[in-house]
């Protein structure tokens, strides 16, 4: 499932797709159909045919600069899950409808793969674990008390307090925020999360978002999402979507979070 590797299946997709059908297996196919039910469920702000345009912003090479107006208008002709990837699903194929469209999983990959390896521990009879790949995507399998203490930082709070204190049973956190990867011009900050709609870095004054829900895939994706679409959207997806929590803090200075939604198994602690 990885970008990273020639010989992934989603490799091999994105390199004959544009030509004809390419079948993937069961697995895959389920994944990429999450993506699909997250992309129109997120109003599009979760998109997993964005790479082009982090290539264009340089962020792909860790080497961020302004895109050219000709070079970010040809990386949005290829972006749009909706437009450009036709899906069979009695085939289980993946057709692109042009040259130029591929697939990345990086925005909910780490969440699926925390989630796989929580099933595994289950399977094994654990019945407390948590299971982390990085602070970004968590998992909590049972937890003894109130639960299991995690803290939510952000990079851009250079105090090291965290944001929230979360105590938390049987579910999963994904946080996003463009604190890792960001270059400045003329005092103008532009981080490596990008609206997949505009073309342009998020723009929806966040330091970060996180999300605590069941699945860590869908934590993983939906805080992406979140910090894309902000505040608006968060609310409107939670308010459909029971047993969704979500943590969203202004880049306002205050460093206090707001939260909308539900998780039955998670407690979080006024800072």
């Amino acid at each position: 499932m990885t970008v990273f590797r020639d010989s992934s299946d989603l490799m091999r997709v994105n390199r004959l797709a544009a030509d004809a059908p390419v079948d993937v297996d069961a697995e895959l196919f389920a994944l990429l159909d999450r993506c699909r039910t997250l992309y129109a469920d997120t109003d599009a702000a979760f998109d997993i045919t964005s790479t082009p345009l982090s290539r264009c912003w340089g962020f792909l090479a860790r080497s961020g600069h302004l895109p050219t107006d000709e070079a970010l208008a040809d990386a949005r002709d290829v972006v749009g899950l909706s437009q450009h990837v036709r899906v069979d699903d009695e085939a289980r194929t993946i057709r692109f409808d042009r040259s130029g469209v591929e697939l990345n999983l990086g925005s909910i990959g780490k969440g699926y793969a925390v989630q796989r390896m929580g099933a595994l521990l289950r399977a094994r009879g654990v019945r407390h674990a948590l299971v982390s790949a990085a602070a970004s995507s968590i998992l909590a399998i049972g937890g003894r008390g109130e639960g299991w203490s995690i803290d939510l930082h952000s990079r851009q709070v250079t105090t090291g307090e965290p944001l929230a204190r979360l105590f938390l049973k049987n579910g999963a956190v994904g946080t996003s925020g463009a604190g890792e990867q960001f270059f400045e011009i003329d005092g103008q900050r532009y981080g490596h999360l990008l609206d997949p709609r505009t073309g342009w870095p998020a723009a929806s004054g966040l330091l970060s978002a996180s999300v605590i829900t069941r699945d860590a895939a869908n934590a993983d994706a939906l805080a992406t999402a979140f910090y894309v679409g902000g505040f608006d959207l968060a609310e409107r997806y939670c308010a459909s979507h029971p047993e969704t929590l979500a943590l969203l803090t202004p880049d306002d200075g205050s460093a206090r979070p707001r939260l909308f939604g539900h998780y039955s198994g998670v407690r979080v602690e006024d800072l």
